[in-house]
């Protein structure tokens, strides 16, 4: 599908590429990983066709459709799913074409294609898709002017996606969901039938979806069969035979060198330094293998609080008395706490955040903040808030007028800026290292919560583990909205749920609420398909009967699919609810640890099985009409 071959770009004289290769086969779906500012997003608008390479060649499939998300957000009076419909330029063309043809013959012709390409069916698909990225039926109907830019994003993936190209190719597709979107998401492309080439720092969203990952490190491209978990894997053990072999390298011309100098001049032995200096010379040497640079962050700790730090006891807020946002909210903030934020954009999140900050005062019941309590909130807006003209040891000097430069640096160096890009113009810093900058200020005073809204967006994937670490490592109480699987599942010990107006804690972990959103989805899916009306187009009565036909094929075959797919998790469910009950029996562990290690692999199995099968299922839900 997808070939790179010898592949250089350079920007400004400095090389993003070089001589790099890369082969995607039809039907695959690779992950692009690097650290940021390595070219990713370069590589997918040279294979697109956006940017000329200035060596080699990029290779697609002749009659392939490239589909990428739109890097300009949609905008104007048209709907979303106007939008979404409208991407389909073929299917716009004919629909036009149709209403004024008047040659029977062009008519069937146009019918035959509409019937083809799925025309008839197109609106619900394009719905479904909307949906699944957090549109309700309301939203669906409103100017896209109306949303704000992430949820325009949205828009645009959903466009893309409609489109169901054959090469896909994504940049942070994640980037602007919440959580129950990536769930969606995630399943939306595992079903994916077409070739997927995807960037994501989303350890987990890769693990769900890739089979293969291509690296991008000094300016080449190496390919790693498995997800990004066994990536990490496979280039640890080539970085340490490598290691090995360049060590025994070198041991060995050390070797000959020495033999080299001593006898070279010897007539004796003349013949062999000769032998040796040209076997020395075709020796080569081994290209030394760095592993990428680590990244760490250092929360300051906070002095010791007595708890709680907060308690919120039956308190309504918002932005007008008439309508809060949120309401009966009885919670509870503790020194030790590790909270995830969970539910729907829109809900509230962001609002109960700011009600946790003091931001928003509570418009009834009690809201009780221990003496002296110090919060720090991150939020990417505040980037914006930034002085383009100033650096970054400008910006944390402003929020600490009595520190001194040594201080100043010094907060920085916690989430690794450096001394040369403390003096860098924030204009000219990257999205990552603005929200370092970020982190160094809202930690200045050392708070006793962090409030953390989506901190992983611009992070790559080793300041994604050096944020969970130094999350892990911090003193004070931490609560996250984030759509980051991998940092919930690793930092996390509760979850809270904002939905309908409140806000609740969910009795489980985040793979049971995954569940219980993608069990919550297909009622909905399934719902909404048993209300919905059959439409059909106009058309001649001989061409009705065939599209009508093939139609009720389809349909039919993907209630098959559908059906058969909720049959497998209803078994594997049961297998899975039998092996956990033997897991839960204490005589298991009195006997052979063997039974106890193969049970947690049949456990395992089952569950990659029963997600694959809730995958498979939601897509033939949403291609349904």
């Amino acid at each position: 599908m997808l070939t790179v071959s010898d592949l250089t770009y350079r920007i400004g004289g400095r090389s993003l590429l070089e001589h790099a290769t890369a082969t995607v086969p039809p039907g695959h779906k690779a992950g692009l990983v690097g650290r940021n500012g390595t070219g990713k997003s370069t590589l997918l608008q040279l294979i697109a066709g956006q940017l000329d390479p200035d060596v080699g060649l990029v290779e697609v499939h002749r009659s392939a459709k490239i589909g990428m998300l739109a890097q300009k957000t949609p905008g104007g009076e048209s709907t979303p799913r106007e939008f979404v419909l409208a991407a389909d330029r073929e299917r716009s063309a004919l629909l036009a074409e149709a209403k004024d043809a008047k040659n029977p013959e062009r008519i069937a012709e146009i019918q035959i294609r509409l019937s083809d390409i799925g025309a008839e069916t197109a609106p619900a698909r394009a719905a479904a898709i909307l949906a699944g990225l957090g549109f309700n039926e309301d939203a669906q109907k409103l100017p896209l002017s109306t949303f704000s830019g992430g949820w325009r994003m949205r828009v645009a993936l959903a466009a893309t996606l409609f489109l169901q190209p054959d090469l896909l190719l994504l940049d942070e597709p994640s980037n602007h969901l919440d959580l129950e979107s990536r769930f969606w998401l995630e399943s939306h492309l595992m079903a994916y039938r077409g070739t997927i080439l995807l960037v994501s720092h989303d350890r987990n969203f890769l693990n769900s979806i890739v089979d293969t990952i291509i690296h991008l490190n000094d300016r080449k491209l190496t390919i790693y069969r498995g997800n990004y978990d066994q990536f990490e894997k496979e280039r640890s053990k080539r970085l340490d035979l490598l290691a090995s072999e360049r060590t025994k390298q070198l041991r060995n011309r050390q070797h000959i060198q020495s033999f080299i100098d001593r006898f070279r001049y010897k007539a004796s032995k003349a013949r062999q330094a000769q032998s040796r200096l040209k076997a020395l010379a075709r020796m080569g040497e081994i290209e030394q293998m760095r592993p990428e640079s680590e990244v760490e962050f250092n929360f300051p700790d906070p002095n010791p609080m007595a708890p709680p730090l907060i308690t919120v006891e039956n308190a309504s807020v918002g932005y007008s008395a008439q309508s809060p946002v949120l309401t009966q909210l009885n919670l509870r903030l503790d020194m030790d706490d590790r909270i995830a934020l969970l539910g729907e954009n829109g809900n509230g999140k962001t609002t109960l955040l700011r009600l946790l900050k003091g931001e928003l005062r509570a418009m009834s019941g009690v809201v009780t903040n221990s003496p002296k309590l110090c919060a720090g909130y991150f939020s990417q807006q505040q980037t914006e808030a930034f002085n383009q003209a100033g650096t970054a040891l400008d910006e944390l000097g402003l929020r600490m007028p009595d520190a001194t430069e040594t201080q100043l640096r010094a907060q920085l160096g916690r989430f690794g800026i450096t001394r040369d890009r403390a003096d860098v113009k924030t204009a000219s810093l990257s999205g990552g290292e603005l929200a370092k900058l970020l982190f160094a200020c809202v930690t200045r005073d050392a708070p006793h919560i962090l409030l953390l809204d989506e901190p992983t967006n611009h992070l790559d994937m080793a300041s994604r583990q050096a944020l969970i670490d130094a999350i892990n490592g911090y003193q004070g109480a931490v609560v996250l909205v984030t759509h980051d699987l991998h940092l919930v599942e690793l930092c996390a010990d509760r979850l809270w749920v904002v939905r309908q107006g409140t806000c609740r804690v969910f009795d489980g972990d985040i793979w049971e609420y995954r569940k219980s959103v993608l069990e919550a989805r297909r009622a909905e899916r399934r719902l909404q398909r048993e209300q919905r009306p059959e439409r059909h187009l106009r058309q001649s009565r001989r061409d009705a009967r065939r599209a009508g036909a093939d139609a009720r094929a389809a349909r039919s075959e993907r209630r098959r699919v559908a059906a058969e797919a909720e049959r497998r998790i209803e078994a594997l469910s049961r297998e899975k609810s039998v092996i956990e009950k033997k897991l839960a029996e204490p005589e298991l562990y009195e006997g052979s640890a063997i039974e106890i290690v193969e049970l947690n692999k049949q456990l395992g199995d089952l569950e990659k099985r029963i997600s694959a099968a809730e995958s498979e299922w939601l897509h033939a839900v949403e291609s349904t009409p």
